[in-house]
């Protein structure tokens, strides 16, 4: 009978196992605890992989958005510094038609 027994063992049809016949087995019985934490522990890490990769993508984001943003700030910076030169501003005020003239004398400082 032990030899009909370890034949039995060793051949699971799909079926058996599908079928839930497999939960009436007595090492399934005896650990069902330690399987149930295992599975809920599996589930935890799956969840917290799943959290933790959102956050990643959620960081490369804003990363990406910053080096936009400090792009952008350094062109319009380079853009206000040309600008703001003394040939520049001279070349607008002639363009516009104002009447304004640069100070032929430098300016002086006075002390109290």
């Amino acid at each position: 009978m032990t030899t009909q027994k370890k034949i039995k063992k060793k051949k699971r049809p799909l079926l058996y196992i599908l079928g839930g016949g497999i939960l009436s087995e007595d090492f399934i019985i005896k650990h069902t605890r330690m399987i149930v934490l295992i599975v809920i522990l599996i589930f935890f890490f799956i969840g917290n992989r799943y959290t933790c990769m959102q956050k990643l993508r959620e960081i490369d984001r804003l990363q990406q958005q910053l080096r936009d943003v400090r792009f952008e700030a350094l062109s319009i910076s380079s853009e206000l510094t040309g600008n703001s030169r003394q040939s520049q501003i001279e070349m607008l005020i002639e363009e516009q038609g104002i009447e304004l003239e640069s100070a032929k004398t430098p300016p002086y400082v006075v002390y109290k």
